[in-house]
């Protein structure tokens, strides 16, 4: 045996870097917002907007998202994505085109193999802000207060934060409880 000292687990686990691209999806402006969480400490990479051509048809509106995506994940490079879903609201047609927009982001995702996690706005609402019916300012706000961030994100750029933040504090992989061998009863693992 050597005189080297060993590193405990916990401090090699730590410093192991996990990159997630958050995505709000829409068809007129979709999302982004890319994190890098290293132990239990999350640190701003970038975050902006795809906009699609207004007078342009819907098949060239998500060509716009995939491209712009696809743009987006090869330079990053994330590990992980998290895409917020679809509500259903009282407006059929807008309920399908925001689908086909939250598709093409997942496609986008899928072209370069990576994992997808899926979030309700309930869940990533009550992930930042603590309140599953935070109003968009506060999402804003806490995103950039949870970031460190000098200024406010864009409306659509700190929800697809927001989005990542709520992967990466406990979501579907990341820090997720182990619930192996366990069943849920009246909301409590037993």
């Amino acid at each position: 045996m050597t005189g080297r000292a060993s590193r405990p687990a916990s401090s090699a686990a730590s410093s192991v870097r996990i990159r997630v691209l958050g995505i709000d999806p829409g068809l007129r402006i979709t999302g982004f917002g890319v994190l890098d969480k290293i132990g239990s400490k999350l640190a701003y990479v970038t975050s902006g907007c795809i906009k699609t051509p207004a007078a342009g048809t819907l098949a060239l509106r998500l060509k716009a998202i995939l491209d712009g995506l696809r743009e987006v994940i090869g330079d990053v490079a994330p590990d992980q994505i998290a895409i917020e879903k679809v509500f259903v609201n009282s407006n059929p047609q807008s309920t399908l085109l925001l689908g086909q927009a939250r598709g093409t982001a997942i496609c986008a995702a899928v072209l370069h193999e990576l994992p997808v996690a899926e979030y309700t706005a309930l869940q990533v609402k009550q992930a930042v802000v603590g309140n599953g019916h935070a109003a968009k300012e506060q999402v804003q706000d806490m995103v950039k207060r949870l970031l460190q961030l000098t200024g406010d994100p864009s409306p659509d750029a700190a929800d697809a934060l927001a989005c990542a933040i709520c992967h990466a504090h406990g979501g579907q992989g990341l820090g997720k409880l182990a619930t192996a061998g366990y069943r849920m009863k009246r909301g409590r693992l037993v």
